[in-house]
């Protein structure tokens, strides 16, 4: 027990100290930077089919925990992206209230997944099902932990194209709240199980999903499929997952 209470609070305490000591180079939260990161085309110079999930860290102290994700999706031909966030302020659901690979007020996003072409053509239609038959779309129904909230609203839409083996980092806090209701079962992609208590603590186990531990919203786990560590407060440390 505290050899496992150590390998959830160091990491934690690290990631503090980081926070604490160097900052993390923002400016002030209502005036930091939320343009582009260069990180998409030009929707009008790529005809193809695209998505994208991007992960930023957090505002202020929240970032010593967590990332906040979100979708890009472009259908084949069209001339714009479409940006999908989960948000605490306003209607939960977000569209195109952000560049699609916009910093996130002021943190340069990295990319969790990407999909191009015709995989990505039929793929889409699957994760607007999802976003346009979210259960938690209300005003009041975002919440910051366990959730729903940003992470959750990503990995419900992931879910829906398991044969992506998308997995999002441990520092996505919310993503193991259980937005179907289903605290125990198998993982989305079929290789695994996994239990859970309403998003406080749970345990995954599967090929595509690695070993999890969920301590109160702290990820710990290994990825042997692409070996790397799963540590809280510092994320993934290992071999990227990003397709």
């Amino acid at each position: 027990m505290l050899v496992f209470l150590f390998l959830i609070f160091a990491p934690i305490t690290a990631s503090a100290a980081r926070y604490f000591w160097l900052g993390d180079g923002r400016d002030n939260w209502q005036t930091a930077d939320r343009s582009s990161a260069g990180l998409l085309p030009p929707a009008s110079e790529h005809s193809e089919a695209l998505i994208r999930v991007f992960a930023a860290r957090t505002v202020r102290w929240r970032s010593i925990f967590a990332v906040h994700t979100w979708i890009a999706l472009k259908e084949k031909d069209a001339t714009s992206y479409s940006r999908y966030d989960y948000t605490a302020w306003g209607d939960p659901i977000r569209i195109n209230g952000f560049a699609p690979d916009g910093r996130w007020f002021g943190a340069i996003p990295q990319v969790i997944a990407a999909v191009d072409g015709q995989r990505a053509q039929a793929l889409i239609p699957k994760i607007r099902y999802v976003i346009e038959n979210y259960k938690f779309r209300a005003y009041g129904d975002y919440s910051a932990w366990p959730g729903p909230n940003s992470n959750t609203f990503v990995q419900a839409a992931l879910d829906s194209v398991p044969e992506l083996h998308v997995v999002l980092p441990p520092t996505a806090i919310g993503k193991d709240f259980p937005y179907d209701g289903r605290w125990i079962g198998t993982t989305p992609s079929g290789t695994g199980v996994f239990a859970t208590l309403a998003g406080y603590v749970g345990l995954t186990i599967g090929w595509v999903e690695g070993i999890e531990v969920n301590f109160f919203g702290a990820v710990l786990g290994i990825d042997v499929r692409r070996p790397a560590l799963k540590l809280p407060g510092l994320g993934r440390l290992g071999i990227a997952t990003g397709l």
